[in-house]
């Protein structure tokens, strides 16, 4: 696993074998990246990555300029390997945080930019996250929800819902709460 762009390029991430967590591809998230450059100016971006597990999209949004992340996992496991990948990388604009998503969207206060949502796959109440994340007032008005899913999920029918992207066995469901004719152009 490496990191894509930004002052970080080409660095890698080796987290434990033993990390419950199945890390988006290089490709999946260049893929991405490289959609959100059309919407994003990094430098002045929040971003909550829920489901961290081994901290690369976190990375990834500080290696290309994001002005703070706050990575959230619930195994110990993970936020230890990311608190250790960010020292590594001498990085100190990642808040980790070990809590549960759904407890902490219940009660999270700040606002964000870019929420990146990756959870496990066979998660049970995956189909309730575009609701919980956008009823939490979590997100910006202008922001964007990014949901990794299998591809069992669709979201199109979702009253914020912007695109889909499929890379492999990796689906990206894009939401806003501000949907204008600019942004629902692919």
């Amino acid at each position: 696993m490496r990191i894509i762009a930004g002052n970080l390029k080409g660095r890698r991430l080796n987290p434990p074998a033993n990390l419950p967590v199945r890390p988006t591809t290089d490709m999946a998230r260049e893929a991405l990246f490289n959609i959100l450059n059309n919407y994003v100016d990094y430098e002045d971006c929040a971003v909550m990555d829920l489901f961290a597990g081994t901290g690369a999209v976190s990375i990834e949004f500080v290696s290309r300029g994001a002005k703070n992340v706050t990575a959230i996992d619930i195994n110990s496991s993970c936020t230890d390997y990311i608190k250790t990948a960010i020292k590594q990388f001498n990085i100190n604009n990642i808040h980790v945080v070990r809590a549960d998503v759904f407890d902490l969207l219940k009660r999270a206060y700040k606002k964000f930019d870019i929420i990146f949502a990756d959870p496990p796959y066979a998660l049970q109440d995956l189909s309730k996250i575009p609701d919980l994340v956008l009823q939490s007032d979590v997100l910006n008005p202008d922001g964007i929800f990014i949901l990794e899913h299998p591809k069992e999920f669709s979201f199109e029918d979702h009253p914020h819902f912007w695109q889909h992207r499929n890379y492999g066995k990796v689906n990206f469901t894009l939401f806003t709460m501000k949907l204008d004719k600019d942004k629902n152009d692919d």
